[in-house]
């Protein structure tokens, strides 16, 4: 009976077409918010935040990405990675190269710089989609992997391509503690999170759906699919790109090429796939579920080896965190395609419902 919206009239279209309708749904969000920001830094541990909370922060921002341009546009592609190294590089070289230049700017710029290599490989999804898309996207992760580790002009002529930075500021203010990088990384997420959400429920967002569904009758009711389709790899890569600087500037600190490879593609297309295709939300969903199922797993799997009276190694657990992933990609392909996103929505409405019969 407490999740409904009786009562709650609308008296104006700004009001009808709000982002959360309910108003339970605005207080929940606030009070996640309020948590995330005024009660995380202070209680949770250095190891927590550098270990699990700033890495699924992150993570969860390049998922968002990815979501913009598998979910919401149909766009199957495998160079999330290439993007994310894109992003770390181009704002490395930015930083380094124009001494005293912000770190925000320097953010913006590596997402930029990501955002013209999505275009330049969105390039085949004119022409091709489906597996063979994901095989022209997955290009670009070769070529990026080949490009930073050969052209030594963009490591500054680094003989192994590794790279650092330090010394990071926002505004006069320091990024060095775990709190001010879970902070920095937060505050980036948030802002991206509600430009994504505003820019799916506009024009472009239906127009990215519209070629989801069905492209043909999307080009018959008059949507250009060349300009639906870039475009969503140029923001999708925006945001990919901007991830992937936070992820070698604030969680790194120093990288090379390697730590973008193929995997890194595979588990952000995981994310979305069992977070949820296009959902916001999904995009959270998935990444915590990555992020927190290893811990767990390692955690769990020694002591329910000893309930046997055997013993699992590192290795072992390694291997056992592969086939459970496997095999939840599997089920939620088969039992729910939509995602945990899905199952969450379902439960919301069920509630809307509750104690009456459904």
């Amino acid at each position: 009976m407490f999740y409904r919206e009786n009562g709650q009239f609308k008296t104006s279209y700004r009001a009808d077409q709000q982002v959360f309708p309910i108003l339970q749904d605005r207080v929940a969000i606030g009070l996640v918010l309020i948590f995330a920001f005024a009660v995380v830094p202070f209680l949770a541990s250095d190891y927590l935040m550098r270990a699990i909370l700033i890495p699924f922060v992150i993570i969860s921002l390049a998922a968002l990405g990815v979501n913009v341009l598998v979910g919401y546009c149909g766009q199957i592609s495998l160079g999330s990675g290439a993007f994310m190294a894109v992003g770390a590089y181009g704002a490395y070289n930015f930083f380094v190269r124009f001494p005293g230049l912000p770190l925000i700017p320097a953010l913006i710029l590596g997402g930029l710089c990501a955002t013209l290599f999505g275009i330049l490989f969105g390039l085949p999804s004119l022409r091709v989609k489906g597996l063979y898309l994901a095989v022209a996207t997955l290009a670009a992760q070769f070529f990026s992997d080949w490009m930073f580790l050969r052209i030594k002009w963009f490591t500054l002529d680094t003989p192994s391509g590794s790279v650092s930075v330090s010394n990071l500021q926002v505004f006069g203010w320091p990024i060095e503690s775990a709190a001010s990088k879970y902070l920095l990384c937060l505050v980036v997420l948030v802002v991206v999170a509600v430009l994504t959400k505003n820019l799916v429920r506009g024009a472009i967002g239906r127009e990215w759906m519209a070629i989801r569904d069905m492209d043909v009758a999307a080009a018959v009711i008059g949507i250009r699919p060349m300009y639906a389709k870039l475009s969503a790899f140029a923001v999708s890569s925006f945001i990919i790109g901007v991830a992937g600087a936070l992820w070698a500037f604030v969680y790194l600190g120093a990288w090379e090429p390697a730590a973008f490879s193929v995997d890194q593609s595979f588990r952000l297309l995981f994310m979305v796939i069992i977070g949820g295709l296009g959902s916001i939300t999904g995009a959270f969903f998935g990444a915590a579920f990555i992020t927190v199922l290893p811990i767990v797993l390692n955690q769990a799997l020694p002591v329910i080896a000893g309930w046997f009276g055997a013993q699992i190694s590192t290795v072992g657990i390694a291997h056992a965190e592969l086939m459970i992933f496997g095999g939840l990609i599997v089920w939620f392909l088969i039992v729910e395609p939509h995602g945990l996103a899905k199952l969450w929505s379902t439960g919301k409405q069920k509630l809307r419902l509750w104690p009456f019969p459904h």
